[in-house]
């Protein structure tokens, strides 16, 4: 596979008031799951890596279907926030106030069944953790630091936890926050933390519109088109995608690069395919980061919570 510029077009047409920040969905980690499997099939490289992953997504999912939380935040608790366009579901704030330790070990038990042996030992070194270095783990996935070498492989299973928590609580907001504006524009209103990649949504009311997509509680928050997520700028955006032999995207997955502060953040335009998903497909396309990597021009800029690398 090589890596080509592509021409990505610029802000759409017919949408003069796109919705400006979009909660999550409830079954939010069961499409993901389904397109992680389709994504095992077109990338038999990766098959064995997304079809784990496809296996803790679905887990996520049944894990957010299936148990009451011990706190929930009282009516009203949100509204301060919601009114000074401050993230209601700060995760420096309810790190220690949602229990997602319960949901860490309802996904592992979920997961006992599904897994092979050689991550066997990594559930285990999960259930063996006290509740402070099971903290600890959560402070260094918040804190975007991968850990130590015995630690690495543990933090996707309490990224997950946490997404599942965090989630939770973004569908039980009245109401989605404002879009945020200046410095803070490129962080997720709801929680404050980083994108994982961006979407260009393909459905009838918001065709053609690009949105962030948050990395912990999955919200997704609209961003220009033609615009860097990382300065604000643009005129200098460059698109790389990974081509097969007869020319068409191998995968839809792009990588949004900008000449003036040398980052880059996926970009995932759901016109090519409408079931791509933007952390599923960022896994997916992991040739895309080595490729960029090796070329050495550009660092990538998105936070995805599953792939904690070194």
């Amino acid at each position: 596979m090589k890596g080509v510029n592509h021409s990505f077009g610029s802000a759409p047409s017919g949408i003069m008031e796109p919705p400006e920040v979009l909660l999550p969905q409830p079954d939010i980690f069961a499409r993901r799951a389904l397109r992680l499997r389709e994504l095992a099939e077109q990338v038999p490289p990766l098959a064995d890596f997304l079809s784990f992953m496809a296996r803790m997504v679905q887990a996520q999912q049944q894990v957010l279907d299936g148990r009451e939380p011990a706190w929930r935040p009282t009516p009203g608790a949100f509204d301060v926030a919601l009114e000074h366009g401050m993230p209601p579901l700060s995760a420096a704030s309810l790190r220690r106030d949602l229990d997602w330790r319960a949901d860490l070990a309802a996904l592992l038990d979920a997961l006992d069944l599904h897994v092979a042996e050689r991550q066997r030992p990594l559930l285990e070194a999960l259930r063996a953790k006290t509740d402070d270095q099971l903290e600890e783990l959560a402070e260094l996935i918040l804190e975007l630091k991968p850990g130590t070498d015995a630690d690495r492989g543990l933090l996707p299973f309490v990224a997950a936890a946490m997404q599942v928590a965090w989630a939770r609580l973004a569908l039980s907001l009245p109401r989605p926050p404002k879009r945020p504006t200046g410095a803070a524009r490129s962080l997720c209103p709801c929680c404050g933390s980083q994108p994982v990649a961006s979407v260009v949504h393909f459905e009838r009311d918001r065709q053609g519109v690009r949105y962030l997509h948050c990395s912990l509680c999955e919200t997704e928050w609209h961003l220009e088109r033609v615009t860097c997520c990382v300065c604000h700028k643009s005129g200098q955006l460059h698109y790389f995608g990974l081509d097969e032999a007869e020319g068409r995207l191998a995968l839809p997955a792009q990588a949004e690069a900008c000449g003036h502060c040398n980052s880059y953040l996926k970009i995932v335009p759901r016109e090519f395919n409408a079931s791509a998903e933007p952390l599923a497909d960022d896994l997916a396309s992991l040739a895309l980061d080595l490729m960029l990597d090796e070329q050495g021009t550009y660092a990538r800029n998105g936070y995805n919570p599953l792939l904690i690398a070194g």
